[in-house]
């Protein structure tokens, strides 16, 4: 092989592993979470991001000696979750800071405050949205 021959394929190799690599830290995160055991909170909406690449939920959860947690959610991304009727729009409304909801999640299983959504009901108890496949009751 000459060194051109070796430069050229060394740069396909190179190209190639630059594409991919990206691609595998992202979709590679959901095997981080718990999905065996879902966690369920009372909590208070914080901040919604109806934001690629995936939607999230910031809120906060209160446990019985008075300690905040803030935790953030992870939800689809916002072209599967507008499919379905979630637009940024009704996120405004029904998500609203401050609003008291139940929320229940996949924890990670680094011990973090984070996880991906399961589902979200409002203070009514109503399913407002089914987490990461985006349904909406």
């Amino acid at each position: 092989m000459t060194k051109r021959s070796f430069s050229a394929l060394l740069s396909i190799v190179a190209a190639v592993v630059m594409v991919s690599i990206p691609a595998y830290a992202h979709h590679g995160t959901n095997i981080s979470y718990d999905h065996a055991h879902p966690i369920t909170f009372k909590a208070t909406m914080t901040e919604f991001r109806f934001s690629n690449p995936h939607a999230q939920i910031f809120f906060d959860v209160v446990d019985e000696k008075g300690n905040v947690a803030h935790w953030n959610g992870e939800l689809t991304n916002p072209s599967n979750l507008a499919r379905n009727g979630w637009t940024r729009k009704r996120s405004e409304s029904e998500l609203k800071p401050g609003m008291p909801l139940t929320i229940t999640v996949f924890p990670s299983k680094a011990g973090t405050t984070t996880g991906v959504v399961s589902k979200i009901l409002n203070e009514k108890g109503e399913q407002i949205l089914l987490g990461r496949d985006a349904r909406i009751e």
